[in-house]
């Protein structure tokens, strides 16, 4: 093994982002379960408060990993190493914060989802 960091990173924005966002987003509450299941490292990065984001897991009886404000998402980087950080949300401002803190940004939107769902939420070798 040459140590190399293979797990990914997957961040959702919650409102327009997620199914149960508030406007509803594309990103359903099964493909976040999925990337769990897969091993992915999961949390939220969003506006909503951190005690409203971990009570959302706790409904969802999901294990999420972090839940942190937007601006914070750079933290989330150094405290989880990984081979790939993505970060998922539906504004201009999740692009802003996502690449500036070094993650790739996937719009939730109906065009994007179709490049790159299968893609991202495909069982790894």
């Amino acid at each position: 093994m040459d140590g190399a960091i293979t797990r990914t990173l997957v961040s959702f924005d919650i409102d327009g982002t997620l199914e149960i966002g508030d406007p509803p987003g594309i990103v359903t509450v099964s493909m976040v379960r999925l990337a769990k299941n897969l091993g992915y490292v999961i949390g939220t990065c969003s506006d909503r408060p951190v005690s409203f984001q971990q009570e959302l897991w706790e409904r969802l009886r999901i294990s999420a990993d972090f839940t942190v404000l937007k601006h914070r998402l750079a933290d989330v980087k150094a405290l989880f190493p990984a081979g790939t950080y993505y970060h998922i949300g539906d504004t201009e401002t999740d692009h802003v914060v996502a690449t500036g803190a070094g993650f790739r940004f996937l719009r939730a939107d109906a065009a994007a989802h179709r490049a790159w769902g299968p893609a991202l939420f495909a069982p790894r070798p």
